[in-house]
C-alpha cells in the first residue's frame, strides 16, 4: 500500500491512526519493543515534520528526552534504520545533525498483524481502493482478503469455516495461516508459521480457537499452535 502523506483536512486523523498502528503493535510485543516503539514514538510526537518528512535532533537530544547514555541512541537509531522505518536523508558534518525521513509505508506493513485488534473501522480507513456494502465505490478494502477455507472433512477445516464467518479480520491475520499438524488423545495440534504467530494466538486467541473447535466436536480436550 502507498500512504499518502498526512496533509489536508484528514491528516490529524491520519497521524493518529499511524500513532495507534505502531501503540497496538508495541503492545502485542514483548517489553523491549514496547519501549523501543515509545522511544519512536516520542521522537515521532515532539520532532517529525510531517509535511517535509524530516526528523531533525541531535543525539545529545534524544538521549536527553530518551533519558538514555548516546550509545543507546546510536544502537535504537540504528536498529530503526535497519527497520526500514527511519532513513538517513542527509549524514550530520560540521556540527550539523542529521536528518531523518520516516517510512510510513514500512511502517504500517510491518504492524498490519496488530490492526485487527484495533478495530474493523480502523482497518478500513487504512485500505484504500474498494467498494463500501450498499454504498457504491468508496476507498474501502478488507483487509488482505483471504479465500474461503476448503473443506476437506477434517475437524480444523471445518473450524476455519466457523471463524471466518466470526470475525473475517481476524481469520485472515491470525487463523487462515495455521495448518493442522495432527489430532491425537482428543488434542489438536495447529502449526504457525512463525514463533511470534503461534505465541500471539496462544496468549490472546486460543479461547476463542477452542470454542469454536467443541462446537464441532464437543469432545475435544485441548489445542495446541506450535511454531
Amino acid at each position: 500500500m502507498q500512504l499518502p502523506r498526512p496533509a489536508g483536512r484528514e491528516a490529524a486523523s491520519r497521524k493518529y491512526d499511524i500513532l495507534s498502528a505502531l501503540m497496538a503493535f508495541a503492545l502485542s510485543k514483548d517489553k523491549h519493543v514496547q519501549r523501543q516503539v515509545l522511544r519512536l514514538m516520542a521522537l515521532i510526537t515532539t520532532r517529525y515534520n510531517w509535511q517535509r518528512d524530516e526528523l531533525t535532533m541531535g543525539q545529545g537530544e534524544i538521549a536527553r528526552l530518551w533519558s538514555v547514555d548516546d550509545r543507546t541512541v546510536k544502537r535504537e537509531m540504528a536498529r530503526f534504520r535497519a527497520l526500514g522505518w527511519l532513513v538517513l536523508k542527509r549524514q550530520g558534518a560540521r556540527g550539523r545533525v542529521s536528518v531523518y525521513g520516516i517510512d510510513l509505508n514500512r511502517m504500517l506493513e510491518d504492524t498490519r498483524p496488530a490492526w485487527p485488534l484495533i478495530g474493523e473501522d480502523f482497518i478500513a480507513r487504512l485500505e484504500p481502493g474498494a467498494e463500501t456494502a450498499g454504498q457504491g465505490a468508496s476507498n474501502v478494502v478488507p483487509l488482505r482478503a483471504v479465500p474461503s477455507p476448503v473443506s476437506d472433512g477434517t475437524l480444523w477445516s471445518a473450524a476455519q469455516g466457523a471463524l471466518q464467518a466470526e470475525d473475517a479480520a481476524i481469520y485472515g491475520a491470525w487463523f487462515h495461516a495455521l495448518t493442522n499438524a495432527g489430532l491425537e488423545a482428543n488434542a489438536l495440534t495447529l502449526a504457525a508459521p512463525t514463533r511470534f504467530h503461534a505465541t500471539y494466538v496462544t496468549a490472546h486467541l486460543k479461547d476463542r480457537l477452542l470454542a469454536a473447535l467443541r462446537r464441532i466436536d464437543p469432545s475435544l480436550r485441548d489445542v495446541q499452535v506450535i511454531a
